[in-house]
């Protein structure tokens, strides 16, 4: 009979150890990782989460202690803060602004009918106030000469501002049509003619005449473009400007190279005899 061999006998494996050190190093690894993504969760998402979590298992006490685990912010100081004080406006300009909206208040009682037939309208800016007025209730056409109804409305606003100090700009407007006439060559002629004829009625009712000025832009500033009838009237108009601001003095300089006068000499000493 043939004697079994006896199986080879198992080395013992001296390096076991490092699977368990291994799986070992994993759950450290992992555990870092759930810290690290709990300590960074923000606080309002974390409220939300536990405030979901309490509702859904309906027990009150874990919510109180999801947020008891929770650090408490301390209350910040509340600081007393002095209430900011209104600018205040200088008085000329605080005055002046009263009385151009009071101006404007009044000029809307004395041309209400013609505001309500579209024929006027006036608006407000920095600049002063604007008084638009269709050159169809003013002047028959290519004529300059103030029709008697809108003479009598323009005499009721030249006795508002013949009380107001204001500087007063009055521009003669026209459409794009031309115009030959003997006396109104082109629409520079008209436009000015116009305006002129408004001046000299203001100038009749007690506005100073040193305060207006008459400008004539002939078709060169439409409101909007001459493409019908319509159109071409809206830009037939006549406009009032008053400016808010009051006329400053200003200063004289001379261009070098221009002569000038010789300041006055004082008269010579009476001589003795």
């Amino acid at each position: 009979m043939r004697r079994r061999r006896k199986p080879p006998e198992e080395h013992e494996n001296h390096e076991r150890w490092l699977i368990s050190y291994a799986d070992f190093i994993t759950l450290l690894f992992a555990f870092f990782v759930v810290m690290y993504s709990i300590s960074s969760v923000n606080e309002g998402k974390y409220r939300v989460l536990s405030d979901s979590l309490g509702s859904a298992f309906k027990s009150p006490d874990a919510d109180q202690q999801l947020h008891l685990n929770q650090p408490q912010a301390l209350p910040r100081p509340i600081k007393s803060v002095a209430p900011k004080k209104p600018a205040l406006l200088d008085p000329k300009v605080k005055e002046r602004t009263e009385d151009m909206r009071q101006i404007a208040q009044d000029l809307l009682k004395v041309l209400t009918p013609l505001i309500n037939d579209n024929q006027v309208k006036i608006t407000q800016s920095l600049r002063g106030i604007t008084v638009e007025i269709n050159a169809a209730v003013l002047f028959a056409p290519g004529q300059a000469t103030l029709q008697p109804e809108s003479a009598k409305a323009l005499a009721a606003v030249a006795k508002l501002l013949a009380q107001a100090p204001n500087q007063i700009q009055i521009e003669g407007h026209t459409d794009d049509a031309p115009i030959s006439t003997a006396f109104y060559p082109s629409n520079w002629e008209l436009s000015s003619a116009r305006a002129s004829s408004v001046v000299r009625l203001f100038s009749a009712n007690n506005v100073d005449p040193q305060r207006m000025v008459a400008i004539g832009y002939a078709d060169n500033r439409p409101v909007v473009p001459n493409t019908d009838n319509e159109s071409r009237a809206r830009n037939r108009r006549v406009t009032m400007l008053i400016i808010s601001e009051a006329p400053n003095k200003t200063t004289e300089i001379p261009i070098k190279g221009t002569p000038q006068e010789p300041p006055p000499q004082p008269p010579p000493p009476p001589q003795v005899p």
